[in-house]
């Protein structure tokens, strides 16, 4: 490993240029999901504790899934808001709004009703379903905001994912989902 002195150490001292690759934390090889891909089945526990499949949801509506970093944090308060506000919007189009993140049961229950979210939030504590659908970290620590339309068949018809563009995740699957459902845009 190549290393260069550093001025305060001790003669002869040496002080490593990089990290050796077993000090890193492994990362999965992941594949994110795309436009045409399959969305994975799941079930998860919402914020009431009732259990629910997307598999279940796509019987009803077009889904969109939008997944996000944590409860009641800045970003995601926005996000979640934002969807909110479209809400009716959404339902009229036929699409089932449905936001997933790595927090509890009980945090999504005080997050939903602190800011009157009308939509069903799902607990995927351990990260599974985020695996599944290929959604990266930023930074590697951040978990990702990527939000998917699903249609009622199952196939992946949107992916939009942005750290920081909130409203463009509710545009862009409000303007898919019309054109899933024929409505005017």
């Amino acid at each position: 490993m190549a290393s260069f002195k550093r001025p305060d150490f001790a003669a002869g001292q040496t002080w490593p240029r990089a990290v050796p690759a077993s000090n890193l934390l492994p990362v999965a090889n992941v594949n994110s999901l795309a436009v045409g891909d399959r969305a994975p089945d799941f079930t998860l526990p919402t914020q009431t504790g009732e259990q629910v499949s997307l598999h279940d949801l796509l019987k009803e509506r077009v889904v969109v899934l939008y997944f996000y970093p944590k409860d009641d944090t800045l970003g995601c308060t926005r996000e979640a808001c934002a969807f909110r506000d479209a809400y009716e919007v959404f339902v009229e189009a036929g699409a089932q709004v449905v936001g997933i993140s790595s927090d509890s049961v009980g945090s999504h229950d005080q997050f939903a009703r602190k800011h009157n979210l009308p939509f069903v939030l799902v607990a995927d504590e351990g990260g599974e379903v985020r695996r599944s659908f290929g959604v990266r970290s930023t930074l590697g620590f951040l978990p990702g905001r990527v939000t998917y339309v699903i249609d009622r068949q199952g196939i992946i018809r949107y992916v939009f994912s942005s750290q920081t563009q909130f409203n463009n995740h509710v545009q862009g699957a409000l303007a898919v989902v019309r054109q899933l459902t024929g409505m005017p845009a």
